[in-house]
């Protein structure tokens, strides 16, 4: 553990400083997200035609395939952050004070790049007025898919609730040394504050945090989003209770892996080892082999009950899942990283955060690969299998590889944006780091004789 005490300064540096590699970044993601836009114009100039989304049965494609699979990625990503740090606030732990708000801004990232996806998707972005907004009071009651519009919206202004809540506290005492130019959002941010609000923010945040927990595996990833699928009986792929709870534990995973991710780039860029420390690390990647060794006991479960004595086309749609080549590739990512994790949690001196960052890239190219093999699968082995013998199969086209590129692109600019903005640790983490400090400080000071 390091030594050195942490100070506002630490966490205020990303916003008083510019790197050369923060431009390099900052470029490399506008590149990124400008391909995308042109891509996309292109598609809405020649319709979804420029993709690999064929009509289901007439070209042998997908009418889902790789913006789908992406899309229940983001929203994974963002409903794991959301909760990893709901629980960090309600469970009282402290540790990992200094990642929580990262993991907040992970949420706000995700939501808005799956949030595109929509967008994307619907092929004309009007439809989102025409189809949905406009008939939303007779949608909502017998459609999933606006549910899942919904679910995002409302967890989007949840997410930003949240992060907005604990950032009054940060700009208020932290006003002198935060960037003149950006007052206006600073006057926006703490609007009406006095310090007298600190402790019903504190309650407010915890039972937010509570709600977060509840609804989990009811609206977020565990409920609504695995409905759309489980709930088609004619999709033997897609159904079984199994896919809440394998929904939830790949978001978790996804949103710890991304985490470690983004933690290890501002703890390198910004000298951060005493405040986002080593233990922090080692305690993300153990939590991330717990939801990890869930998920792969899900897919056992799965599998068993597509192959083993079970209904011929749920066994013939278990079968083609488990024979595709990415499918025993995403999973031999994520158990290889399954096997890294319980190696240095026996071995503590097999852990480094370079390992642990290729970990967290490897589970989240599983997860991505089984989600995105996921949705097309399901579309491969249906009940009725009118259309065997037409010809195609699906690939994701340049468009929707761009897509990728492009929403991928837009989180890390969030990122870069918010970094220079506000702190993305919190000023309590700081307090809490300093009160150790001093207790330790207090236990290893020698007793003077008197």
């Amino acid at each position: 553990m390091s030594t050195k005490e942490p100070t506002e300064a630490d966490i205020l540096r990303p916003i008083n400083t510019l790197t050369k590699k923060y431009f390099i970044i900052y470029g490399a993601a506008a590149v990124g997200l400008i391909a995308f836009l042109i891509a996309w114009g292109f598609q809405l100039q020649k319709g979804l035609v420029v993709t690999g989304l064929g009509d289901w049965g007439s070209g042998g494609g997908s009418t889902w395939g790789l913006y789908i699979g992406a899309f229940i990625w983001w929203v994974g990503v963002a409903h794991g952050g959301i909760i990893l740090s709901a629980a960090v606030r309600l469970l009282g732990m402290d540790r990992y004070l200094p990642i929580a708000r990262l993991a907040e801004m992970t949420t706000i990232g995700g939501l808005s790049a799956a949030g595109f996806y929509i967008l994307v998707h619907m092929g004309r972005p009007d439809r989102m007025v025409t189809s949905i907004i406009g008939h939303y009071h007779i949608t909502v009651n017998n459609s999933p898919l606006v549910w899942d519009v919904t679910v995002i919206t409302a967890y989007f202004v949840l997410s930003a609730t949240y992060l907005g809540l604990t950032l009054r506290y940060d700009v208020n005492r932290l006003r002198d040394d935060l960037p003149d130019m950006f007052e206006p959002v600073y006057k926006l941010l703490t609007i009406g504050y006095t310090k007298k609000e600190d402790e019903v923010i504190d309650r407010m945040v915890w039972w937010l945090a509570a709600a977060v927990i509840i609804m989990a595996p009811l609206l977020l990833h565990g409920g609504v989003i695995p409905w759309l699928f489980a709930l088609l009986p004619a999709m033997p792929a897609w159904s079984g209770g199994i896919q809440g709870p394998m929904f939830l534990s790949i978001a978790l995973m996804s949103a710890i892996s991304g985490v470690i991710i983004i933690s290890y780039a501002f703890r390198r860029a910004y000298d951060w080892d005493h405040i986002i420390t080593d233990d922090i690390f080692r305690g993300l990647l153990l939590w991330l082999g717990f939801f990890t060794l869930l998920f792969l006991w899900f897919q056992l479960q799965a599998v068993f009950n597509g192959i083993f004595l079970g209904p011929l086309d749920k066994a013939h749609a278990a079968e083609a899942k488990i024979a595709h080549p990415l499918y025993r590739i995403a999973i031999g990512l994520i158990f290889s990283s399954l096997v890294y994790i319980f190696a240095q949690g026996i071995r503590p001196a097999l852990f480094s955060k370079k390992r642990a960052l290729v970990v967290s890239c490897a589970v989240l190219m599983g997860t991505l690969t089984e989600k995105i093999l996921f949705v097309v699968e399901g579309f491969m082995d249906p009940h009725f299998n009118i259309y065997a013998n037409t010809p195609g199969t699906y690939f994701p086209s340049l468009v929707e590889w761009l897509s990728l590129v492009g929403t991928t692109a837009l989180v890390v600019l969030l990122f870069l944006n918010l970094s220079k903005l506000v702190p993305v640790v919190e000023l309590h983490a700081v307090e809490h780091l300093r009160d150790d400090h001093a207790h330790e400080d207090e236990a290893t000071e020698p007793e003077v004789e008197a």
